[in-house]
């Protein structure tokens, strides 16, 4: 299982589609984490003001809300245009909004300009990262996609962790949350920005798709009548998922995930900024502690879930690490003790990244390529709305300390009811192990869709998938 895993990861690496593909998400990603450390060091770990449960939701809501109001024209965007040109010009938009905010960090701005500027640098990169997962497909065959959706969004993630890391040497360097620091951090963001740019640029234009007869069949509609039939878009993409019950399945267990990862998020936010120390740096220290286990417990589920997924199904999987969470939560959550926090979010971690890299999977194989983009927008939107509304509902109940043994046990409960709940709807189609499809049935590589949705020509076909 595991020779075949690094066979896998070899054939990919050889690919100079994907590694430019690669190159371009691991560097954008450096870049989203020192941008990230920059922001908790201006808003949540700022000396000069105090941080409550309200206050640190709040933050979460301004700095997440946009992608969900981003994403619905992100889909429409993606299935006109080509999303090489996507990845290229959408960095060159954040690198010009980084600098706007270096600007008004220098300025010591904390008003509505700053937050603004903020979000919207936040709301261009989702526009990117979907980019990103709608083109993986096209170059990538269906055979080497968990690996592949291993290997990138798990190396993303390790990026962001290791450029929140650059964005912390620079604090410590430079002497805590100074403006000057900050500032610095900031200008060394939009640099990075423009090297992902310059990466993406050397892809061919038409590599990532759409095909020529998709993007003709869209322009056929103009750009504003497009964006006016959004809700249109979005009720269409809900049917497809809709008639595809595994990609629907799965989509379930991201948001309800995602939800109790808020829950989780701003709970050990407000104990290493109010409970566990009253000194922010050692704050920020504990809180970069969590995220580096977490970060670990990333790169396990990468390569464990490829080899997982292969002899368990997609399914099981969800199911086992949804499990895995609850019982991490009880174990580890509970007794309020910084060490087992650590491990807790190592075990966090793990399930994750395991269940996003087998929803991303699951999505890109069931969803026909000319909904893919729009589906991911949903899916974005899903995974960002039930984020910030579960830290929205938890300010409400959670102490400024962030200790709640009320909290803490809802949460373990509320993954355990999502394993249940998760495995009896998705036990109506079974995985088979090795293909993720039920017993007895093929891989279908041209996926058939109900006679009521509209669909372009080309849309069930993946595309010219290179192996």
């Amino acid at each position: 299982m595991a020779g075949a895993g690094v066979r896998q990861l070899r054939e990919l690496l050889r690919s100079w589609d994907f590694r430019q593909l690669y190159a371009t998400r691991l560097i954008s990603a450096t870049a989203d984490g020192i941008f990230q450390a920059a922001l908790a060091s201006y808003v949540l770990f700022n000396p000069e003001k105090a941080t409550t449960p309200a206050e640190t939701a709040s933050a979460l809501a301004a700095l997440l809300l946009p992608y969900s109001l981003v994403g619905p024209f992100v889909g429409v965007c993606l299935d006109r245009w080509s999303r090489q040109r996507v990845l290229v010009i959408s960095n060159l938009v954040k690198v010009a909004l980084v600098l706007g905010v270096a600007g008004l960090v220098a300025a010591r701005s904390e008003g509505a300009a700053f937050y603004i500027a903020a979000v919207t640098a936040l709301g261009v990169n989702r526009l990117f990262l979907s980019a990103l997962s709608a083109g993986l497909p096209r170059i990538v065959s269906d055979d080497d996609l968990v690996t592949a959706n291993a290997l990138s969004t798990t190396s993303g993630s390790i990026a962001t962790i290791v450029g929140a890391g650059i964005g912390g040497l620079i604090r410590l360097v430079m002497n805590g949350a100074s403006t000057g620091a900050v500032t610095t951090m900031v200008v060394v963001t939009a640099g990075v920005y423009a090297a992902s740019a310059a990466v993406a640029a050397r892809m061919p234009r038409t590599l990532l798709g759409p095909d020529d007869e998709e993007l003709a069949s869209a322009v056929a509609i103009s750009a504003w009548r497009a964006t006016a039939q959004v809700a249109g878009d979005l009720r269409r993409a809900a049917g497809h998922v809709l008639h595809h019950r595994r990609a629907a399945d799965a989509l379930f267990a991201i948001s309800a995930h995602r939800f109790l990862y808020g829950i989780a998020t701003l709970t050990i936010v407000l104990l290493e900024r109010n409970y566990f120390t009253a000194n922010l740096s050692s704050g920020l220290a504990g809180l970069g502690a969590v995220v580096g286990a977490s970060g670990v417990g990333i790169l396990v589920a990468a390569i464990i879930t490829p080899g997982l997924t292969r002899r368990l199904g997609k399914r099981a999987w969800i199911t086992w690490l949804l499990l895995a969470a609850a019982v991490s939560i009880a174990a580890f959550g509970l007794p309020f003790q910084r060490a087992l926090l650590v491990v807790g979010a190592f075990v966090l971690g793990v399930s994750a990244q395991g269940v996003k890299i087998s929803v991303d999977t699951t999505v890109q194989e069931e969803v026909a390529d000319a909904f893919r983009g729009r589906v991911f927008a949903v899916y974005d939107m899903l995974f960002n709305v039930t984020y910030v509304l579960a830290a929205a509902v938890t300010a409400t109940v959670l102490p400024a300390s962030g200790k709640s043994y009320v909290v803490m046990t809802l949460l373990a409960v509320g993954y355990l009811a999502a394993a249940v709940v998760f495995a009896a709807v998705s036990s109506r189609h079974r995985d088979h192990p090795a293909t993720g499809l039920p017993p007895g049935v093929a891989p279908d590589r041209s996926p058939r869709q109900p006679a009521s949705v509209i669909e372009t020509p080309n849309s069930s076909s993946r595309g010219a998938n290179r192996p």
